[in-house]
């Protein structure tokens, strides 16, 4: 189906038409102001024609050693300017009796510019409009002051062609120059619309791909421009759903063989029983691989459900005052006997301080246990792994520090994203750190990661301490 809302529609009906518009009253008002312009100039000679006869006129009458009579008529007779105006002497009858041309009007001849001058004070009309044959003309009447009735007022007229002609091709240039503008614009236009819709339609297409699965879609930026911004954020979208749909099969992948071991243990362990029930010794030892291998399935199901919250947004607290050195020697204690049966060192500065936040203890603790059993997942054998607490102002921190295989610089940035593993060759669902940093946000503190490759990985917990003020206000937002 073709698109019927497409910009450049938009854009013609909206902007280019108003355009056609604007210049279309532009050329209007051009041609009345050229038109009033011409005309007003055609009105202003033909009054300085009949000023100029009418004192020739009168100078004659006043001399009496002169036939005035006979002046007038040479006068008339010989006007210079008769190729182009004609000019009329009436009498007080309104008759025509001596013209430039020679020839008289016939006696029905109108002549609406007398009458506009009788009615005027000062004497003088004007009339624009077209002869019995159909030329356009102007015609200026002037009533003249002299006492004999074969002489009451003088009339100039003259054709209005030329300045009518002139005046068409002052507007034909004038609508060819708007032509020219209107097609100078709408190419330009259409230029600057398709660089807009090319790409567009180009990030459109990519985006289908996308939508269908294929996150290898990229875009080459066009332009320097907000449109090549737009590009570089769509090939980094892209890029991260496809970093995100890699992290995802991983995650799919890791936590379907964290599965697999301990159900695989546990399914044989009580096949082994069941086959040799009179063997305690064997049911003992299977009977506590089963409970070890429960333990460590209820606690992925746990990491699980405490993502599915956090991604629901129905994680929640129950805080109370509570001491953080002392959930962080229980999560210590937690690890000890299993640092010794992997030839490790846990190291602990127990701190005689007392650091009073205001937290919920189970969380607290689920944090403290993850960044340890990181710290003693990922150490050699005859590592070290120290914890230690510290109090500085208003803050507490812990640091889980240890001499691993620590993490590559290009993975440190990703540590704490959803699903994401840097080393694939240690059990882990990949979720515990993203949980345990969203635990620690929603106690108001920070969780930082530094790390070396195969030197070590320092975890900092940092807290803010129990004050009245932020008791009050943490318990009101309870």
């Amino acid at each position: 189906m073709a698109r019927r809302n497409t910009i450049a529609n938009r854009w013609f009906l909206k902007s280019f038409s108003v355009v056609i518009i604007v210049l279309a009253l532009l050329d209007v008002v051009l041609y009345c102001v050229l038109r009033t312009y011409y005309y007003s100039s055609a009105e202003q000679t033909l009054r300085g024609e009949l000023n100029v006869i009418s004192s020739v006129l009168s100078r004659y009458y006043a001399s009496n050693t002169i036939n005035s009579n006979a002046e007038i008529r040479r006068t008339v007779e010989s006007f210079d300017k008769k190729d182009r105006m004609e000019l009329m002497v009436i009498n007080s009858d309104d008759e025509v009796i001596i013209t430039s041309s020679g020839f008289a009007p016939d006696k029905d001849y109108e002549m609406p510019d007398l009458l506009l001058a009788k009615d005027s004070a000062q004497g003088g009309g004007v009339y624009e409009g077209y002869q019995p044959n159909g030329e356009k003309v102007m015609a200026v009447t002037m009533l003249i002051d002299i006492p004999d009735d074969n002489y009451n007022a003088i009339r100039v007229i003259t054709s209005l062609s030329r300045i009518d002609l002139q005046l068409g091709m002052l507007m034909l240039f004038i609508i060819a120059v708007s032509c020219a503008v209107l097609l100078l614009m709408l190419m330009l236009g259409l230029y600057f619309i398709r660089s807009i819709v090319r790409p567009l339609r180009t990030i459109s297409k990519n985006a289908q791909l996308i939508a269908r699965g294929d996150f290898s879609a990229r875009i080459e930026p066009p332009t320097d421009d907000e449109l090549g911004e737009l590009c570089e954020v769509f090939n980094y979208m892209a890029g991260e759903l496809q970093n995100s749909e890699s992290i995802k099969n991983d995650f799919i992948s890791s936590v379907s063989h964290e599965l697999r071991t301990p159900l695989t243990a546990i399914k044989g362990w009580s096949e082994t029983i069941a086959q040799n029930p009179e063997d305690k010794s064997t049911a003992v030892k299977g009977m506590n691989i089963i409970s070890e291998e429960t333990g460590r399935l209820s606690d992925m199901v746990e990491e699980l459900l405490d993502f599915s919250k956090i991604q629901s947004g129905h994680f929640r607290l129950n805080k109370e005052n509570m001491d953080v050195f002392a959930e962080l020697q229980d999560a210590v204690i937690m690890f000890s006997e299993r640092a010794k049966k992997e030839h490790k060192e846990l190291l602990y500065d127990d701190s005689e301080q007392i650091a009073m936040i205001y937290g919920d203890r189970s969380r607290m603790r689920q944090v403290f246990i993850n960044i340890i059993d990181n710290a003693v997942k990922y150490s050699r054998e005859n590592g070290h792994i120290s914890v230690s607490g510290t109090v500085a102002g208003n803050y507490v921190t812990v640091t889980v520090e240890d001499d691993g295989c620590g993490i590559a610089a290009a993975d440190l940035p990703k540590i704490k994203s959803k699903f994401y593993k840097a080393n694939n060759t240690v059990r882990g669902s990949g979720i515990g750190l993203a949980v345990a940093d969203e635990i620690v946000a929603a106690h108001g503190g920070q969780l930082n990661v530094s790390s070396e490759l195969d030197k070590y990985t320092r975890v900092e917990i940092i807290l803010p301490l129990k004050t009245g003020k932020t008791n009050q206000k943490e318990q009101n937002e309870q």
